[in-house]
C-alpha cells in the first residue's frame, strides 16, 4: 500500500504526512490487539551488528532459567515451542504483525518477549506501543545512511528506541561501553543502567572453532566463534544476571547453542551413502553487511586460506561502503569472487564494479550467478586441499545475505533464495564428483 501511495502522491506531501501515517498505524495495531506488551516482559535488542545473535542468546538464557518465551528477529518468529522463518526481509515487520505476535505470545502463556529493534523500524514508529522493559545496545557503525539522510539521523533513530524506557519505573538499559555511542544511551534517564565490556572478562580466547571466557565466577565455553560473539554473550549475561537467573543456568543456555542460522553458520557434509569424499575445509554463511562485521569474520578465520564471496551492498543504498568492502577483502582474502546480491532497481554489474575498485592485489573473479559463484568457490577450496594436503586450513566465506529469503531485483521482483541451502547443495555436488 505504501509503495502505491508513493507513486500517486507528490513527494513533498507524502514526506510531510508520512510520520503521522506510520504513527497512526502503530497506535491502531496496539488498539486492535489490546496493548499486549503491557502483559509481557519485553526485552529489546538494538545496534548495528549482533542484534539477531543477541536475541537468540537472551532467549537461550531465559529458557534455561525456566521462562516461556517469544522471540521476533530478522531470523525467525518463535512463540513457545512453535517457530517460523522470518520471510519479510525486514527486521521489524509492520505494526499489526508485531502487535498480533505479542497477543499470540500472551495466549500461548509466554512471560517474556525478545524483540530485535531496528533503525528503520524506529523511523516508521514500529517501536511504538511495544513498551520495552529492557533494552540491550550492542554497537553502532554507519549503516542505512541513504535512508536516514546522515549517520547522526541513524544514531538518533536508535536513541528513540531507548527513550521508550525513560522516566519509567524498573526499566533496564544494558550497553556495550566499548562502543563510543554507548554514552548517548547511558545518558538517558533510565532507572537501571548496566554497562558491559571485554574488560569484564579474563582468559578470553576466540577463533574459528569457538570462543571461551570468564566473567566473574562464570566460565563459558561456546561453539560460537569470534570475539564479536563474546560481546553478544556479555549482553545476554548482563540481562540474565540482573533478573536473577542462576549462573549455572546461564552457562547451560549459552553453551547449548551450537550455531545460529546465517550467522557464522558452518555448512558441513560428512561421508555418507551419498557423499563419496570427506569435506576437509569450512564453508561458512554469514550476514556480514558492514565493513566492521566483514573484517571481524575475516579476522576470525585468520589462520585459514580464505576464498571470499561477496556482493555485500544492496542496490540503491549505502554506496559509500562498496569500495571499502573491496579493500577489506583485498587485505584479508586469498581469492575473491564478486557476485550478485540484492540489486533492486540498480544495475548489479555496476554494484560489483564499485566493490572491485577497492581490490588492487588479490585475484578476482566476477560470477554474477550467485549459485555458480558458490560452486566455484567450493571447487577452488577442494583444489587447494587436494594439492596442499594438510599444509593449509581452508575456508569458503559467503557473506552478505545470511538467512535472507530472496534476492531482490527490479520492480519489486524476488527470487526465492537461501545461502545455506544453496551452499549445502553445491557442496554435495562438488564432493560427489
Amino acid at each position: 500500500m505504501l509503495r502505491t501511495l508513493k507513486k500517486i502522491i507528490p513527494k513533498p506531501i507524502f514526506e510531510f504526512f508520512q510520520p503521522a501515517y506510520h504513527y497512526s498505524l502503530a497506535l491502531l495495531g496496539a488498539l486492535i490487539y489490546r496493548f499486549p506488551s503491557r502483559k509481557l516482559i519485553v526485552i529489546g535488542v538494538t545496534g548495528t551488528k549482533g542484534k539477531t545473535t543477541t536475541t537468540e542468546l537472551v532467549n537461550a538464557t531465559l529458557e534455561a532459567g525456566g521462562y516461556k518465551t517469544a522471540l521476533q528477529s530478522t531470523l525467525r518468529f518463535k512463540i513457545g515451542d512453535e517457530e517460523k522463518r522470518n520471510l519479510f526481509k525486514m527486521t521489524m515487520p509492520g505494526r499489526f504483525a508485531t502487535q498480533k505476535f505479542l497477543r499470540e505470545a500472551i495466549e500461548a502463556g509466554c512471560t517474556h518477549a525478545i524483540i530485535e529493534m531496528s533503525s528503520e523500524g524506529s523511523k516508521q514508529f514500529r517501536h511504538k506501543f511495544i513498551y520495552p522493559d529492557a533494552l540491550i545496545f550492542t554497537n553502532l557503525a554507519p549503516e542505512h545512511i541513504e535512508s536516514h539522510g546522515s549517520y547522526e539521523n541513524y544514531v538518533n533513530a536508535k536513541i528513540l528506541i531507548a527513550k521508550e524506557l525513560e522516566n519509567k519505573k524498573d526499566k533496564i538499559m544494558i550497553a556495550n561501553i566499548d562502543d563510543k555511542e554507548s554514552e548517548k544511551f547511558l545518558a538517558l534517564n533510565i532507572e537501571n543502567k548496566i554497562p558491559y565490556s571485554l574488560d569484564d572478562t579474563v582468559s578470553m580466547k576466540a577463533n574459528e572453532q569457538g570462543s571461551s571466557f570468564q566473567v566473574g565466577k562464570l566460565v563459558i565455553h561456546s561453539k560460537l566463534p569470534g570475539v564479536f560473539n563474546i560481546y553478544n554473550m556479555l549482553g545476554a549475561i548482563a540481562y540474565a544476571k540482573f533478573i536473577g537467573i542462576p549462573e549455572e543456568k546461564i552457562k547451560k543456555g549459552l553453551e547449548e547453542i551450537n550455531f545460529i542460522r546465517g550467522r557464522m553458520e558452518k555448512i558441513n557434509v560428512y561421508p555418507n551413502s551419498e557423499v563419496e569424499q570427506e569435506q576437509n575445509f569450512d564453508v561458512v554463511v554469514d550476514y556480514a553487511h558492514t565493513p566492521d562485521s566483514l573484517k571481524a569474520i575475516y579476522e576470525t578465520y585468520n589462520s585459514c586460506k580464505k576464498i571470499c564471496i561477496l556482493g555485500n551492498t544492496g542496490g540503491g543504498r549505502d554506496k559509500w561502503k562498496r569500495e571499502e568492502m573491496g579493500k577489506i577483502a583485498d587485505k584479508y582474502c586469498d581469492q575473491i569472487i564478486l557476485t550478485n546480491e540484492d540489486p533492486y532497481d540498480e544495475d548489479p554489474e555496476k554494484i560489483v564494479e564499485d566493490v572491485k575498485k577497492g581490490i588492487k592485489k588479490k585475484p578476482i573473479e566476477i560470477i554474477m550467478d550467485r549459485r555458480e559463484a558458490i560452486n566455484k568457490a567450493i571447487q577452488n577450496a577442494l583444489n587447494i586441499k587436494q594439492t596442499s594436503g594438510d599444509k593449509y586450513k581452508v575456508a569458503v566465506l559467503i557473506t552478505g545475505k545470511g538467512t535472507d529469503p530472496c534476492i531482490c531485483g527490479p520492480d519489486g521482483s524476488r527470487q526465492e533464495w537461501d545461502d545455506a541451502t544453496v551452499a549445502r547443495e553445491e557442496l554435495q555436488k562438488v564432493l560427489k564428483k
